[in-house]
């Protein structure tokens, strides 16, 4: 058995930009930054941000696209990828991504347009329904 399952709550770095494949299909793509602030030993605040590159198929991708901006805070349900490419220079480049099943828009950050979440058209991967994902109280830790 094996779990390939990614769950992130972050802001977006960038306006989402959506293409189409050769058969139609929409695909979004945007960075989002999480970040962990912990006291080092001395007591001095720390701070570290990872960025995470996120994929989101089809119509969800479109909904997205329209309604996300930079500075927004999204909840992101996934899978890791990675995929390898070959840069100008002929040199294999490799890049992670997560591949979203699942999309949800959160309050705050700058992003100035509105939708509740956007659910819809898994990337070809089972959903798993309509279930909310765990906020506040429900988180067990």
């Amino acid at each position: 058995m094996s779990v390939n399952k990614v769950i992130l709550i972050g802001n977006l770095g960038k306006d989402p930009e959506v293409r189409y494949t050769a058969n139609g299909r929409a695909v979004a793509r945007f960075p989002i930054a999480t970040s962990e602030v912990w006291n080092d030993t001395d007591g001095n605040r720390q701070e570290r941000t990872e960025w995470h590159n996120i994929i989101v198929w089809g119509k969800q991708g479109e909904t997205c696209a329209q309604y996300l901006a930079k500075g927004r805070q999204v909840f992101v349900e996934g899978s890791i990828r990675t995929r390898s490419f070959d840069d100008k220079s002929g040199n294999k480049r490799y890049m992670t991504e997560i591949v979203a099943q699942r999309v949800r828009f959160l309050g705050g950050g700058g992003g100035t347009r509105v939708a509740p979440e956007a659910e819809g058209e898994p990337s070809g991967e089972s959903s798993p329904g309509a279930q909310t994902p765990p906020f506040d109280d429900d988180i067990p830790f």
